[in-house]
């Protein structure tokens, strides 16, 4: 059985040693850290070894979840590949391009699997997408929340990169111009962002990022000829609305407009997307099986992210 190690048992690193624990798939058998406390308490919890020498940690596992920072996220990957190991590496890949593009020249060339943890992109209403949306013109996302543990990258590369990789997905062209603004709240890093986004075969995206929110909002709305699409991604609902009938009433000294709307509630087979993300690099490794999303895909969505971010630094937070 697959060995599998998550080094990083922070906030999100401890979302994947928690759902590892109840995958059949693949055996957790450690986890790694610097914080020696955290380890003790994580590696007792769930009866597994821990370590905080990640040399170590490295000759336990076939695969890893690298779950630290984002600026160490080539560090422990590219040890890790290098060492022979599989990789699964929270989003984004790295901080730039020439780091993410040589982790998957490594990986590539001693044949591993790498995957990038996109966990939206395994949420059941996003797949579910591709049967509904048909030549959108408008897409539009919020991703607003309350303050973020993470501090070393802004709500961009933190929380908007989702968004980022969904509607490259959606609007299935290359982008032709990028209108973005930030501003910095709490951190030395944008803490909302807003961009609009114009795609070469004229569809428009306008996508809102905040870490300063005091309400957790994770919507993306879809129009398009016939119907507006709108989905929840906390809830894995997806609406669809419909307007067939539309008129003018003339009536003595008024003019009233009546609009009839069918709305259709999308049966969704709602599940645990991060336990989707995990169960789907697991099987590629134990049985060959080609990956969902391509590392250009990967590549596409942190170009995007790092062009969004420059816009805004260009004009100022």
């Amino acid at each position: 059985m697959l060995k599998i190690g998550v080094v990083g048992i922070g906030h999100m690193g401890r979302y994947h040693v928690n759902i590892l624990s109840i995958i059949s798939k693949a055996e957790l058998v450690a986890v790694c850290d610097s914080d020696a406390a955290a380890v003790k308490k994580t590696s007792e919890a769930y009866n597994i070894k821990g370590y905080t020498d990640y040399n170590e940690f490295l000759e336990q596992v076939d695969a890893v979840i690298v779950a630290v920072p984002t600026n160490l996220h080539f560090k422990f990957a590219s040890i890790a590949l290098e060492k022979g190991k599989h990789v699964l590496v929270e989003k984004p890949i790295t901080e730039n391009i020439p780091d993410a593009e040589k982790l998957i020249e490594i990986a590539e060339k001693k044949d591993l699997f790498l995957q990038v943890g996109h966990v939206e992109r395994f949420n059941a209403a996003v797949q579910e997408l591709e049967h509904i949306v048909k030549n959108p013109y408008l897409i539009q996302a919020q991703r607003l929340g309350p303050r973020s543990r993470i501090m070393d990258v802004g709500v961009v590369l933190d929380l908007m990169i989702h968004d980022v990789d969904i509607i490259l997905a959606i609007a299935g062209a290359p982008v032709k111009e990028i209108s973005a603004y930030g501003k910095k709240i709490y951190s030395n890093y944008e803490d909302i962002a807003n961009v609009s986004l114009l795609f070469e075969n004229g569809v428009i995206a306008n996508i809102a990022a905040s870490r300063v929110t005091d309400n957790k909002v994770r919507t993306l709305s879809i129009s398009q000829e016939s119907s507006f699409v709108f989905l929840d991604y906390a809830t894995q609902d997806i609406t669809i609305h419909r307007q067939p009938h539309t008129e003018y009433l003339v009536m003595r000294e008024e003019i009233k407009y009546t609009q009839e709307s069918i709305v259709e509630r999308v049966f969704v087979h709602k599940d645990n997307a991060l336990k989707l993300e995990l169960e789907h690099f697991i099987e590629c490794i134990s049985e060959g099986r080609e990956p969902d999303y391509v590392s250009e895909v990967d590549i596409s969505a942190l170009k995007l992210a790092k062009d969004i971010t420059k816009r805004i630094y260009e004009k100022g937070i």
